[in-house]
């Protein structure tokens, strides 16, 4: 018997989604959103900066239903992401581009008790179903979570040499200066 087909979901507002009928129907829909449209995470990146254009948030999310152990079946939101960020490097202080691509599972089960319990066995994210979920607060959460804590360019192109991360480690002229000091204990302050 062939999988039936996703039926078009009643409520394709990703601003109040009915995640409940939404994983029933076997939903999907997909968009984007202008950095505009996600001020916490405007706020989080470099804006205007020369030679870099905002790219748009884009989105897909799909929904279905999935047996568990002893109790109904439960919705599944799968959501996918991709944009590119502009933030400032900490360590030359320029803007770098940072391509963000996501993935996430969600499963949604009745009461927030039920959810912290589930929460800590099983490998999925687990929310408390709620009557309406806004897919672009969700969204725009995962992104914040994925940025990192001290974003730095791999290699930084305007860093001065003598601050390139391969510069943290002595020279090899200055490192054997100072193995042959450390194997001549006894000439060490003396005059």
């Amino acid at each position: 018997m062939p999988p039936p087909k996703p039926r078009s979901p009643r409520n394709r507002n990703p601003l109040a989604l009915d995640v409940a009928v939404f994983c029933r129907d076997a939903g999907a829909f997909e968009g984007q959103w202008a950095l505009t449209e996600l001020p916490r995470l405007a706020e989080s990146v470099v804006r205007g900066a020369d030679g870099y254009a905002e790219a748009p948030v884009q989105w897909a999310a799909s929904g279905h239903l999935e047996p568990a152990p002893g109790d109904a079946a439960q919705s599944v939101l799968e959501l996918r992401l991709a944009t590119v960020v502009v933030l400032e490097c900490q360590r030359c202080l320029q803007a770098m581009a940072l391509p963000l691509h996501l993935e996430r599972r969600l499963r949604f089960v009745q009461g927030e008790d039920e959810a912290a319990r589930l929460d800590e066995e099983l490998e999925d994210d687990v929310l408390a179903l709620t009557s309406r979920l806004d897919l672009r607060a969700l969204a725009e959460d995962e992104l914040l979570l994925s940025l990192p804590l001290v974003p730095r360019h791999e290699n930084c192109p305007n860093l001065p040499a003598a601050l390139r991360p391969e510069a943290e480690s002595l020279p090899e002229a200055a490192q054997a200066g100072a193995e042959s000091a450390a194997s001549q204990p006894g000439k060490r302050g003396s005059a």
